[in-house]
């Protein structure tokens, strides 16, 4: 596979389908160019209609690693995934021709030895005369030398010989048509608006002798409120991305030609700005309910007064329902209202603001509402309505079928007599295989109905009103029923976790019985009997039976693994999941295998499949291993244990989850750390009785990518993942008191995680340690002119509301420039300090005896740093993503007489490989996040080492890899908030990235 057709699913698998949806049809649509390719990176254009410029994205084939300037908050944005396809599409024709024959051309031209001449094509340049703008077309030959096209095309293209000389575009034919009338002077604005609308698609056009883009989308003014004393004024400005002004109501704006919008305010050649409006303090109530949402609509708007609100062009209008209980009856009031609670509403077509920010008026989407509740409620905005006895029980049905939101004293639609009263239903059963399972039910039966009347109310139903701050909920039948909110106080966060633990067939996951047992005291009903075989997980498995070892195992566990495998069967036993999340390099696969039989599924990453096959053959010589990989791939429905990879369960995920597996492993489970990634999903729906999750480093990035884990292995343990975020994540992230305790004792029992340095003590210790470099003059100039660019980039972004993760994406370029001048685009050296800094410590090391790791993010630093080497006569191996033969390189590698230094991509070397012969390590380039940089360490850290390891991070002062280390100490804050000890977790924020650019 191609390093772009990698990239191209690596890109797949990140996109949710509505974003790929997207990108797809971009790249139908013909708005992808590529502008510029070279060994590392790949840059294209994408067009994209509201916008004067095109888009530009970068794609990095070899690393993976994609960049877009739109700054969306969706990362891959659909511009990404559309320039990915073409490129894709494209590499794929280049293959098709070359493999295919060649075929001999007309008659006319087959004595003319290689390729049919090239087209002539049209150019279009914009000269300036007096009054503004005139347009030439030229006719270029193959040459490079023009003409000028001085009759008209359709003129041209009739003789079939010129017709067929020179390339026409559909665009060139609506232009000439335009251009049918010779104009003498300036083109009239009219005609030239028309022009620009048809040459945006052109494929040339000139202005002042420059190539520019021409854009249809037209360039509005910019407005700003801001207070001056006692007054309040509003000013309507020029963009400030105009160049010049070239022609009345046409700009030269960032390369492109644009038309001016709103000329009627600001005059064809901007003469009527700056403008000012002066508001007094009597007159805000009318600046901000009428002047400020009118001018929103039409052009941007920037609050800078601290009397105003903001704007908010995200709040859409909604109906809401007022309604009140009268002796006899219901009132309702509905009201169009902007946002929840309302900052808005519309009194006769006018706006009123209420509080907070303040919306654009969607009046489309307002005129919808309207219509919907004259339709579905009889009701219009603004009128109160009052119905009493039958009508108020039947308006009440309508009400319960309402979609809108509704408030006020709705209680009173019911008697004060009707209560609600819990009542659960239990069955417990066990399975073939022994496991323990509980059918649970919970209903709340409705009490003081009339005579004979018996109704109940779904458990669903009553918690989905009370998340919702209802005071009442409906019933099957009409009428409503106030929430028990008292019982609820004291047991709704317990009800929520088992809807949310309970399974499709009703039975309830095994890791929530504890919680199911607490229910049933304060109900006062039997626990289920199978919680005495839970014993263990609530009593936080401080004793667990001794492991019964297969017979067939040839490997002597050391009494950690002992521990580990008798933790993973009191799960298989009791029915739960959990994630072994040891430390790298302690034996998470052989106390796995301990544990398999019949029926196994293990998922991983295609390079560490061999080494599955090759352990379960060693260690388990009993158990029939097949490997479900290849172009003809079948399953084995004899094979004990299936090896597969996650790209093969993302694309055969239909036919992986129609088995039911007795067991599913995950290998490097982070791979699913993204829930909404097609692999994550695949993963979710396997059918399995006992699911294990092996990862070092469950947590990388988010907080997030621990709930995905544990939603594989014990769905429901987190609630959903909305319920997460609010309850866990964000909670720990902002170091509430107590939220990381609570998290840590909620996956306590379902996450087993032991560190090297407790319990392996024969492990030679490990050194950290930073080897700084001092930039030349040179090299300091281009880090500067990065960094100012740089800078200005991602504090734009944030500013602008981007995510955290894709302005750390935005600082690739500032970090390889403190690496080396050559990663910059534009820049040549031989050598940088850092190159030079490494290879004098390599020549060290070298000499003393040692082996030495070398670890880069970009294949590109390896290449720069290999004619060094090569220079010093240090003998050196490289390992990357296009290394096909892993094991043999790392063999070479381990042999004495193989090579001191191995040259390894972070990406290709994090998994999979056992490089104990080295005890040196250099981390090039610092990255922030700890956990990979851990990853690539313990290659040479791990049981089987008989020598101290040095790992050393090469950090160029005064760059932002110095505080790329400050920014690993939060990543591991967060890391140790839900796995280790300590007190609270720091995400990633804003302040942070503007410290790495001061």
């Amino acid at each position: 596979m191609s390093a772009l057709a990698e990239l191209l699913e690596a890109i797949r698998e990140e996109s949710g389908p509505a974003t790929w949806s997207a990108g797809q049809a971009l790249s139908r649509a013909g708005v992808v160019s590529v502008q510029s390719v070279d060994e590392e990176e790949v840059v294209l254009r994408v067009r994209i209609p509201g916008r004067p410029t095109p888009l530009t994205t970068t794609l990095y084939p070899e690393d993976e690693i994609w960049e877009c300037d739109c700054r969306g908050k969706v990362d891959p944005c659909e511009h990404v995934i559309a320039a990915a396809i073409v490129l894709r599409q494209a590499e794929g024709r280049k293959a098709t021709a070359a493999a295919s024959p060649a075929r001999p051309g007309p008659a006319s031209t087959a004595s003319r030895p290689g390729t049919a001449p090239k087209p002539e094509r049209l150019v279009y340049r914009f000269k300036r005369v007096d009054g503004g703008l005139q347009l030439e077309r030229l006719v270029v030959r193959p040459d490079n030398t023009a003409r000028l096209l001085a009759r008209s095309l359709a003129s041209v293209i009739q003789n079939p010989v010129e017709a067929a000389r020179i390339h026409v575009d559909p665009c060139d034919l609506l232009a000439d048509k335009l251009l049918a009338q010779p104009t003498r002077g300036a083109l009239p604005q009219s005609k030239l608006d028309a022009l620009l609308h048809v040459l945006e698609k052109a494929r040339t056009v000139l202005f002042d002798g420059a190539l520019v883009a021409v854009s249809n989308e037209p360039l509005l003014p910019r407005v700003t409120v801001e207070d001056r004393g006692e007054q309040t004024v509003l000013k309507v400005e020029r963009d400030p991305r105009i160049n010049e002004l070239v022609s009345p109501g046409v700009a030269l704006c960032a390369g492109a030609l644009c038309r001016l919008g709103e000329q009627p305010l600001t005059g064809a050649r901007l003469e009527n700005l700056p403008q000012e409006r002066v508001f007094s303090p009597e007159q805000l109530a009318d600046l901000t309910s009428k002047v400020l949402p009118d001018f929103a609509r039409r052009m941007p708007v920037d609050v800078k007064s601290r009397r105003l609100p903001p704007i908010d062009r995200t709040l859409k209008p909604r109906i809401s329902l007022e309604l009140d209980k009268l002796d006899t009856g219901l009132s309702v009031l509905p009201t169009l209202v902007y946002g929840s609670p309302p900052t808005a509403r519309i009194d006769n077509g006018r706006l009123v603001y209420l509080q907070g920010a303040a919306p654009v008026r969607d009046e489309p989407t307002e005129t919808k509402l309207i219509h919907q509740l004259r339709d579905e409620l009889n009701m219009a905005p603004g009128r109160r309505v009052t119905v009493h006895g039958k009508e108020a029980v039947q308006l009440a049905d309508k009400l319960r079928k309402w979609r809108g939101g509704l408030t006020g004293n709705a209680a009173g639609v019911v008697s004060p007599d009707v209560k609600l009263k819990p009542l659960l239903t239990l069955d417990t059963a066990t399975t073939d295989a022994g496991v323990p399972r509980v059918g649970f039910s919970l209903d709340f039966q409705v009490e003081g109905l009339g005579p004979g009347e018996k109704r109940t109310v779904d458990a669903g139903a009553v918690m989905k009103a009370w998340e919702e701050g209802l005071g009442l909920v409906p019933l099957e039948g009409g009428g409503w029923a106030p929430l028990p909110t008292g019982w609820l106080k004291a047991h709704g966060q317990r009800v929520t976790d088992l809807l949310a633990a309970r399974e499709r067939d009703g039975r309830l996951a095994n890791h929530a019985i504890p919680q199911l047992t607490g229910l049933c005291e304060a109900l006062e009903h039997p626990a289920p009997p199978v919680m005495e075989r839970l014993a263990p997980l609530v009593q936080g498995f401080q004793k667990l039976p001794e492991p019964q070892l297969p017979k067939d195992l040839t490997a002597t566990l050391r009494p950690y693994q002992l521990q580990g495998v008798s933790w993973l069967t009191f799960l298989r036993q009791a029915g739960l999941g959990g994630v072994l999340a040891d430390d790298m390099g302690l034996g998470k696969t052989l106390q796995t295998i301990c544990t398999l039989g019949k029926g196994t599924l293990v998922v991983a990453p295609t390079s560490v499949l061999p080494n599955w096959e090759a352990e379960v053959k060693r260690f388990r010589p009993s158990l029939k291993v097949s490997v479900y990989h290849g172009v003809g791939r079948t399953l084995d429905e004899s094979a004990d244990v299936t090896l597969t990879t996650y790209a093969l369960l993302r694309l055969d995920a239909a036919l992986l989850a129609a088995r039911t597996w007795d067991t599913v492993v995950l290998d490097e489970a982070q791979a699913i750390k993204n829930p909404d990634s097609q692999v994550a999903r695949a993963a979710y729906e396997l059918d399995a009785g006992f699911r294990i999750a092996l990862s070092g480093t469950p947590i990388e990035n988010r907080l997030e990518e621990l709930w995905s884990l544990m939603h594989f292995t014990n769905r429901g343990l987190l609630g959903g993942r909305k319920a997460f975020e609010e309850r866990w994540a964000r909670p720990v992230s902002e170091n509430q008191k107590g939220a990381a305790e609570a998290l840590r004792a909620r996956i306590r029992p379902f996450v087993l995680r032991r560190l090297k340095r407790d319990v392996a003590p024969e492990l030679p210790p490990r050194t950290e340690a930073v080897r700084h470099v001092t930039l030349t003059e040179q090299e300091r100039a281009v880090y500067d002119a990065v960094h100012a660019a740089t800078r200005e980039e991602v504090v734009s972004q944030l500013e602008e509301g981007g995510s955290v993760m894709k302005a750390l994406e935005a600082l690739l370029r500032l970090r390889q420039a403190a690496c080396h001048p050559a990663l910059v685009p534009g820049q040549q050296a031989r050598t940088s300090s850092k190159v030079q800094a490494l290879v004098e410590a390599l020549g060290t090391a070298v000499a003393d005896g040692h082996k030495a790791l070398v670890f880069s993010q970009w294949t590109s630093m390896l290449d720069l740093i290999e004619p060094a080497l090569s220079e010093a006569d240090i003998g050196f191996i490289r390992l990357d993503g296009s290394t096909s033969n892993r094991g043999a390189v790392a063999t070479s590698f381990q042999d004495e007489k193989g090579a001191p230094v191995m040259l390894i991509s972070l990406k290709a070397g994090a998994t999979g490989l056992n490089l104990t012969a080295a005890d040196h390590v250099f981390l090039v380039d610092p990255w922030w996040n700890p956990s990979v940089e851990a990853q690539a360490a313990d290659r040479a850290h791990r049981i089987g080492q008989q020598r101290p390891v040095m790992v050393y991070r090469m950090v160029s002062q005064g760059t932002v890899e110095e505080k790329i280390l400050l920014l690993q100490e939060k990543k591991r804050a967060l890391f140790e908030a839900a796995l280790g000890g300590a007190t609270g977790g720091t995400a990633l924020t804003r302040a942070d990235l503007m410290q790495l650019l001061d």
